[in-house]
């Protein structure tokens, strides 16, 4: 059993996913489809060895080829796990938009999502508050929120006069 790459057309990789899955129902010795966000024209099937994959993918349209050696967990770990951003960003902080639409516009955090790298907002200049998902790369920090406020002061009868 071992971790197999199998080329694709770029940009078909779900498509080709989505065959496979159906097919590998019919073929023992599938295990997992894996395609890593972000990287283009490959997908990891961990099988029994690659000629139950070839024998599964014959036919699939935007197959391009099977790789015919294993490739070891270690030297795609870095593909597949997730590791959360240094985010020094926190519900409440003002930030400016510098990408899409709103360009150029202040904003007040409302929520943060570290493993979607998203970060909802509520523009400060708009009349009535809309919640605007955005990228964490399509924000910078303007003014942090206050910590926490004063403590009140008890004032008594003299401090008044």
């Amino acid at each position: 059993m071992g971790l197999f790459i199998i080329r694709t057309t770029i940009g078909r990789e779900q498509q080709v996913i989505d065959f496979l899955a159906s097919n590998a129902k019919k073929f023992k010795g599938i295990y997992s489809l894996i395609y890593p966000h972000g990287m283009v024209g490959y997908i990891f099937v961990e099988a029994e060895n690659a000629d139950v994959i070839k024998r599964a993918s014959m036919g699939i349209p935007y197959v391009r080829g099977v790789l015919r050696t294993a490739t070891k967990y270690a030297e795609i770990e870095h593909l597949i796990e997730f590791k959360p951003e240094l985010v020094d960003i926190h519900k409440g902080d003002i930030v400016t938009i510098v990408s899409g639409p709103f360009k150029g516009e202040k904003a007040k955090v409302t929520r943060i999502d570290l493993q979607k790298a998203q970060v909802v907002v509520e523009l400060l200049q708009a009349a009535v508050p809309i919640p605007i998902t955005l990228g964490l790369d399509s924000i910078k920090l303007a003014e942090r929120a206050s910590v926490a406020s004063e403590p009140l002061k008890e004032v008594s009868e003299e401090d008044e006069r």
